[in-house]
């Protein structure tokens, strides 16, 4: 629902701000006093291209914003969360910006945003699905979204037919089919170079599995060899320390031994100087081990050709498969399980072909039957549709239109069935059927949607409907029905109209009156809610012109208490 909008140096507009309330939002105001100017900023709010022409003179940019409600659209709130976008308090502040440079920009909810994703949120074009269902839908001489898309045809006639239901079980079959058939053309795009590819795997799958990659390859391999080419430097240390710690007779342990034989003949002169001595003969016991540990090392020193050449040609096999397989051998290894499944993917092509095609068979039965089910439903709706529709119709003075639901079979499954479904309308029993989207004017389709909405009912997303020329010829009991019909419309949702029927203007739950100022050369319109008084002078005004009268007056209060 739209809480708010406020227009800022549009066209004739310097400043506006409106709060729109539930239920039927009633502007009205003399011809050329600028209720098309909001018409047009409403447009804006849903996506329109903008013009810098509408920039009001003198000033740098126009700003159009919109508040919205979105608590009763979990929808709405889902595609914003997609797009990266909060809504707090589950409110959509829409702005516009137009600049007179021709520099434009779009917010939503203070989020730099593109005209595309407005379109998405506030009011998608309905064209293979209604899935998407807008904010505000308009219904005009020069602008309707909905009523002219077969999309929203289709919605409505499963609406009333009670068909949604089944045909939501059917898009999720219908989705299974559409992935399965993904797999069936990624297999079939490949086969052209199956056997190619087949090749190449077999050689990464040999080459890795030959080298037969361990823990140790890597750091530990380049060890290993660099042991081997210092292996002489290495002995030399090993026998360097063995003299030092040992052999000598200069040796640690030898110095040890000597001050451990003179402290033992010392210590009957003084005790305690073995207890100070203690600590450093309890070295000899950890210098044995490290001789001992050095002297294993060494063993392992000796230099074998042989070894070395296996080490050094390992290390550089390993070097080759880190450049096409991974830096590590645990890297390797996961590129070889990769290999693996490829592998059997592509080796197991004919068998997964065919059981895709099995899978797949089997979805289209169930469709097809779903489908078929679908279309019998469609076509026995589409009669009472119809009939209920003329019957609103005649009802609203439109003698002689006779609407009509057109429903043909298509050959290939659509995500919606086989049906496809189109509005049509003739002039009279003797014309023949003629496209709703290309021979109803602004006012028959508004008009024709208000029949339907009659009909149909309220869809369980609510959202604003933008009624303009509804009134177009119509006159006297046909207006009040308009008005009447126009206010069940709009409950548990909202509707804004602009007319210029007393009958219409009558039924309002919120009346706004629009005029235009004219101070020197410039211009400017203003937007007044009316309640109490101002809204029986203003209805007044709508029955009698200018010179209110006590008539018209007392028809005017009588118009608001029906």
């Amino acid at each position: 629902m739209l809480l708010a909008l406020k227009v800022s140096n549009f066209a004739i507009i310097e400043e506006v701000e409106i709060e729109f309330k539930s239920g039927l939002n009633i502007l009205s105001g003399e011809t050329g006093s600028g209720k098309s100017v909001i018409m047009k900023s409403l447009g804006l709010l849903m996506g329109e291209k903008s013009d810098t022409q509408t920039v009001r003179a003198g000033s740098g940019q126009a700003v159009i914003e919109g508040l919205f409600d979105l608590s009763k659209r979990p929808d709405i709130l889902n595609r914003l969360k997609e797009l990266g976008i909060e809504a707090d308090d589950d409110n959509l502040v829409v702005r516009r910006i137009v600049s007179a440079q021709g520099k434009n920009k779009v917010y939503l909810n203070d989020s730099l945003s593109a005209l595309t994703s407005l379109k998405e949120i506030v009011s998608p074009l309905i064209e293979v699905t209604g899935s998407a269902v807008p904010l505000i839908e308009i219904t005009s001489q020069h602008e309707n979204r909905s009523l002219t898309s077969k999309a929203y045809h289709l919605d409505l006639l499963d609406q009333y037919s009670g068909v949604w239901s089944i045909r939501s079980d059917y898009e999720s079959v219908f989705e299974k089919r559409t992935i399965i058939q993904c797999k069936i053309n990624e297999l079939k795009a490949n086969l052209g170079w199956r056997e190619q590819r087949l090749d190449f795997l077999r050689y990464q799958k040999t080459e890795i599995e030959n080298f037969s990659p361990t823990e140790n390859d890597g750091e530990g391999l380049e060890n290993e060899v660099r042991v081997q080419h210092n292996s002489s430097h290495l002995i030399e240390f090993k026998t360097l320390v063995d003299e030092l710690l040992y052999e000598g007779d200069s040796s640690v342990l030898s110095m040890l031994h000597k001050i451990e034989q003179k402290a033992l003949y010392l210590q009957k002169v003084d005790t305690k100087l073995i207890d100070l001595l203690a600590p450093l003969f309890q070295v000899k016991s950890v210098i044995n081990d490290v001789v001992y540990e050095i002297r294993e090392y060494g063993k392992s020193l000796e230099v074998d050709p042989s070894e070395m050449e296996r080490l050094e040609k390992r290390l550089s096999d390993f070097r080759g498969l880190q450049k096409k397989y991974g830096n590590t051998a645990k890297d390797i290894l996961c590129f070889l399980e990769k290999v693996n499944d490829e592998l059997s993917s592509l080796e197991n092509f004919e068998s997964s072909l065919e059981n895709l095609d099995q899978e797949k068979e089997k979805i289209e039965k169930e469709l097809l039957s779903m489908s078929l089910d679908m279309h019998k439903r469609r076509i026995q709706a589409a009669r009472l549709l119809s009939q209920e529709v003329n019957a609103e119709l005649k009802d609203l003075n439109m003698k002689g239109l006779l609407f009509e639901v057109l429903i043909s079979k298509i050959e290939e499954l659509s995500s919606t069935g086989i049906s496809e479904v189109e509005f049509m309308t003739r002039v009279g029993k003797e014309d023949h059927a003629r496209a709703l989207a290309k021979f109803a004017s602004g006012g028959e389709l508004s008009r024709i949607l208000l029949a339907l909405k009659q009909v149909v009912g309220h869809s369980d997303k609510p959202r604003t409907y933008l009624f303009d020329e509804v009134d177009a010829g119509v006159s006297g009991e046909t207006a009040e029905k308009v008005g009447k019909k126009l206010r069940r419309i709009s409950k548990g949702q909202q509707v804004i109209c602009i007319t210029h029927l007393p009958q219409v203007a009558a039924q309002a739950d919120s009346h706004y009156f629009v005029s235009k100022k004219v101070n020197g050369v410039r211009t400017r319109m203003d937007l007044t809610e009316l309640t109490g008084k101002a809204r029986v002078n203003e209805i007044a005004r709508l029955i009698s012109g200018e010179k209110i009268t006590k008539t018209s007056l007392a028809h005017a209060e009588a118009l608001i208490s029906l």
